[in-house]
């Protein structure tokens, strides 16, 4: 069983009560957008209309491919096309003038696993949200609004498979009247809230065939003209019925078979309400199929274990409908003409593509808070300038990155005889408030343990900049309170500032020569941050803020010692760069920092003393395997610094086998290489398999910087899992320290 199908059929489960009130209504009900027949047909009168029906079937549909590919080797005029669900997809880019070659490449080519991933890569992702990431992991962020939790209508939006298809339909992107493509078309889907069948001839094509494989509970609903409409296979799955209406003589289908489970597979109450959907499913097929006559052709694909959610096996589903098809010959023959007769239907139905040229306008239509500026600070297309359709899709994925759209789409359309494209983002009806919790625990079985679980509400578009305001609170060994404050100055979020005020603790670990805990501090105390700066697209940002706190420091183990207040006053600046593609498994990419902190008692502060830290990492891949070094140095010009600011280190590759921040100075310095290798083909749950090698260690003087360094090594096994990265090594150091490591939360940044 491939990484899609317990997937698919989970999202199939949740069709049950709609495809019930489906099949429980009667069979001819539909809803069609105007007349289903197609008026004058440009066809040669003197021989039959044929229709060709797609039936539905996930990644099963890809068989139709190779079933186009048999009638046009064998020279069957079509003239009209029906398709649901993944059939309408690959009929409507055929009715839209597509050779089954062009089709074949272009479905091979999609990254199916990307597609059906709707978080932007996080390359498109804003800095403020990549920075999310060192906060708290679990992926899940549902919306909070009137006291309750609110969540979205399904587990995929469609963001990057709407991409797909607007590229796909581009050369017909004019074409408002689904009678007027190369191929008159239909695209079925359902009436979400009445079940019944609606059948799509205009509008925009993309539009409909996302419509038609909108399987509810996976992919959002889409609306259109009022209504929302779903995966068209729960009311008519094999549409005879549509291409009949069309105005065909002789009807060819390509049938899909049914996903019926065996008795092995039928092992829960789950798998039983997945067979009635099957059995629903195939019902409103069986009716179709039953209308077909003596002069009509199906072409029965048998896809064997190539599920609805294959899609990492449609190479293997288009030979099988070719072999379908071939056993059909028989049957498909009478309706084969002359060469030149098929050359004239092949001149008859051809449309030149959509000559875009230059943009008359560029148009905002925005269903959000924040104004249409900030929307039209990522939109590089400019009217009077040519349209660049990669730089456009590169710009909505970053409009998208901001995470406060549910989609961000974009349409080409004619007026008065030009050509524009119009840009339209909805925000995201489960917001504008989200929660996020996460766990940041680690253990080396020694007793040594870690533990902060935290939770934040983040209200974002709190005004037309999207400005947004947080609120935090983490208990464990280090329990916090924050609240925070990010306004954007500019539409671009180019410059900003920022406030942060909380309370918050640490504790510092004190050892000796030999490596004893002789004692362990904490600090404890409120703190203010402010902050301005400078955004560099969503790459990096310069900070340059002032930070002041003020508590006490108690000595919980050890030689007691009174209590102490401490106040820290410090002005800092800080260049950040962060072109990773993952903060928790990096395949590619880099991320640095520079940071230069001056305390000064004229700012608040004890004592005089200034600080720095350089880092950088860097990620390069080969396959399965990865390769991530990098280096960290933390500087204390002077060693003044107290010792709520003195620098840790120690633990899972930060010299992997000393305990969780054993050891504390004014100086720290870590060089590491991490080998890992990827062990498992699971989108959702990526698992890894890695080791490290790491040099390091902390010194009191600039003077003995570098003298002594600690050799130490991991072995680790990691997942990327919904709830964060989880990872499971084994470390051990020089001078024969070794600890068992379990760790949740980010890892690899300094």
């Amino acid at each position: 069983m491939n990484e899609y199908q317990p997937v698919a059929q989970g999202f199939r489960h949740l069709v049950l009560a709609i495809a019930m009130m489906a099949s429980m209504a009667a069979l001819p009900l539909s809803d069609a957008y105007g007349s289903q027949s197609t008026g004058e047909v440009r066809k040669n009168p003197d021989r039959p209309k044929i229709g060709l029906v797609l039936a539905g079937g996930g990644a099963k549909g890809a068989a139709h491919v190779g079933v186009l590919k048999v009638l046009e080797e064998m020279k069957i005029p079509i003239d009209y096309v029906a398709g649901t669900s993944m059939g309408s997809i690959i009929g409507g880019l055929y009715a839209a003038g597509m050779s089954p070659q062009e089709i074949e490449r272009e479905i091979q080519n999609i990254d199916w696993k990307d597609v059906f991933r709707d978080e932007p890569n996080r390359e498109d992702r804003s800095f403020r949200r990549k920075q999310d990431d060192a906060l708290y992991v679990f992926k899940a962020k549902p919306g909070f609004r009137e006291g309750s939790i609110q969540l979205p209508l399904a587990y995929v939006h469609g963001q990057k498979f709407d991409l797909q298809l607007n590229r796909l339909t581009a050369g017909v992107s004019n074409v408002k009247d689904f009678d007027q493509l190369p191929i008159p078309f239909r695209a079925v889907a359902t009436d979400l809230e009445t079940g019944r069948e609606v059948i799509l001839k205009s509008g925009n094509l993309a539009r409909s065939l996302r419509a038609s494989m909108a399987v509810p509970g996976a992919f959002d609903p889409v609306e259109i003209d009022g209504r929302l409409l779903v995966d068209g296979g729960i009311s008519n799955n094999v549409p005879v019925s549509v291409a009949r209406a069309m105005g065909a003589d002789i009807v060819i289908v390509s049938d899909l078979g049914s996903d019926m489970l065996t008795r092995d597979q039928i092992t829960s109450a789950l798998s039983v309400a997945g067979q009635m959907v099957n059995f629903l499913f195939a019902l409103n097929s069986q009716e179709q199929l039953k209308s077909l006559g003596p002069k009509d052709v199906l072409i029965n694909s048998r896809l064997g274990d190539i599920g609805a959610g294959s899609f990492d096996r449609i190479s293997e589903a288009m030979p099988i409908g070719d072999k379908a098809a071939r056993q059909a010959t028989e049957s498909l023959r009478r309706y084969s003409v002359s060469q030149a007769d098929y050359d004239r239907h092949l001149a008859a139905r051809a449309q030149p593509a959509v000559q875009i040229g230059r943009l008359a306008f560029v148009r905002i239509e925005n269903q959000s808070k924040v104004s249409d500026a900030v929307i039209a600070s990522y939109i590089s297309a400019k009217a009077g300038e040519p349209l660049n359709v990669a730089r456009l899709e590169q710009d909505i994925q970053q409009i998208y990155g901001l995470e406060i759209f549910e989609s961000v789409r974009y349409e080409l359309i004619e007026e008065n005889g030009q050509t524009g494209v119009v840009v339209r983002t909805r925000e995201k009806p489960w917001g504008p408030g989200y929660l996020q919790t996460g766990l940041i625990t680690s253990s080396n079985f020694e007793g040594d343990v870690a533990f902060r679980l935290g939770l934040t509400y983040t209200l974002t578009q709190i005004n037309a900049l999207n400005g947004e305001f947080r609120i935090g609170a983490q208990i464990g060994d280090e329990p916090a309170l924050f609240g925070e404050i990010f306004q954007p100055l500019d539409p671009g979020a180019r410059y900003f500032v920022t406030g942060k005020l909380g309370y918050l603790t640490k504790t510092i670990n004190l050892f000796d020569n030999a490596g004893n805990n002789i004692a362990q501090a904490r600090a404890r105390g409120y703190g203010l941050e402010l902050g301005a700066g400078r955004q560099f697209g969503t790459w990096g940002e310069a900070r340059l803020g002032y930070r002041r706190e003020t508590g006490e420091i108690d000595i919980g183990i050890g030689a007691p010692e009174p209590s102490r207040d401490f106040d820290t006053g410090q002005f800092f600046v800080r260049l950040t760069d962060d072109k990773l593609d993952s903060a928790y498994f990096p395949t590619k990419g880099h991320v640095g920092r520079v940071e230069w902190r001056s305390s000064r008692e004229a700012f608040g502060a004890d004592t005089d003393f200034d600080q720095a830290t350089l880092s950088y990492s860097h990620a390069y891949s080969w396959g399965r395997n990865t390769l991530f070094g990098g280096v960290l140095a933390n500087i204390t010009p002077g060693e003044g610094a107290p010792i709520q600011s003195l620098y840790r280190l120690g633990g899972f590759l930060k010299l992997s086998g000393l305990a969780q921040d054993e050891l504390t100075g004014q100086q720290a310095g870590l060089a590491r290489l991490v080998y890992m290798r990827r062990i498992n083909d699971i989108q959702f749950f990526k698992a890894y398999a890695g080791a490290s090698v790491e040099l390091g260690n902390v010194w009191q003087t600039t003077d003995d910087l570098f003298d002594s360094p600690i050799v130490a090594g991991s072995a680790f096994i990691g997942a990327d899992t919904p709830i964060g990265p989880v990872y499971l090594g084994y470390g051990h150091s020089e001078g024969g320290n070794s600890s068992l490591y379990l760790f949740l939360g980010p890892l690899f940044s300094f």
